[in-house]
């Protein structure tokens, strides 16, 4: 029975996986530059063109739909300088290493953790690639089911609870909650709950205490790397020297994109 569901299960992961012929990036960022300013520690979010990532983008309501961590070359994984590497989780795959050329045609954004000390990225990289050759169990396909309309009719309220919906432990199968355990075993905060408290000190009734409850990590999408206050969102057109007026603009194009009068 069990082998019946895995292969109706790794059916379901390469359809879902499958790109859209339609997909047309939002943007595009130069290869070069963003390899030249990703780093070990980053966060590298993904727009996604996949059956599976639409359905993502739709219950997170947010352009990302996947996430992989820069690892390398490092914690033992051999890496081209010039062409990074990457750990991501992915359906058909399980945790893997895959270099960041793999997404050169992609909208992506890198999300760096502010003021991460060198030993905890270290820490933080070694916990993915601990991970490497994990895969996703592929006969619990209520947990692929989620995927399969794109647009599913799902309360707002309800959306991030349905991403954890299933077996209980989705993360080789979602991206975001593999590196989401990655920076909370170093206690490094994503999009914690804050709980503000009156502080004991005397003579101060405005002083209050800030306590980080931690969020549980089947919860996180991709989307929280991009607006949580602790990752700083770095584009690399603008780590060089981007001057405008130095831009070659195609005149033709303004003027067919002109309304007719």
């Amino acid at each position: 029975m069990d082998s019946a569901l895995q292969r109706t299960g790794r059916k379901l992961a390469r359809y879902l996986s499958r790109s859209s012929r339609t997909y047309q990036p939002l943007a595009q960022s130069d290869f070069r530059q963003l390899a030249r300013v990703i780093r070990p520690g980053d966060v590298l979010l993904v727009e996604g063109d996949t059956r599976v990532s639409t359905a993502i983008k739709y219950l997170t309501q947010s352009t990302w739909s996947h996430a992989a961590l820069c690892v390398g070359p490092s914690a033992g994984v051999a890496g081209d300088p010039q062409d990074p590497t990457l750990v991501e989780a992915d359906l058909v795959d399980g945790v893997s290493v895959v270099p960041l050329s793999k997404y050169a045609d992609c909208h992506t954004r890198i999300c760096r953790p502010v003021g991460l000390a060198p030993r905890d990225v270290e820490q933080v990289i070694e916990f993915a690639v601990a991970r490497l050759g994990q895969r996703y169990d592929l006969k619990n396909l209520i947990d692929l089911a989620r995927y399969l309309l794109p647009v599913p009719p799902v309360p707002v309220r309800w959306r991030r609870r349905m991403l954890a919906f299933g077996s209980g432990d989705p993360t080789r199968a979602i991206c975001s909650t593999l590196i989401a355990q990655a920076f909370q075993a170093v206690r490094y905060p994503i999009l914690p709950r804050i709980v503000r408290r009156a502080a004991p000190q005397p003579g101060c009734d405005a002083c209050y205490d800030e306590i980080f409850h931690i969020r549980h990590h089947s919860l996180f999408a991709p989307r929280d790397f991009d607006i949580s206050p602790y990752f700083q969102v770095v584009k690399p057109a603008l780590e060089g020297d981007f001057d405008y007026r130095g831009v070659t603009w195609n005149e033709d194009s303004e003027n067919a994109a002109a309304p007719a009068a």
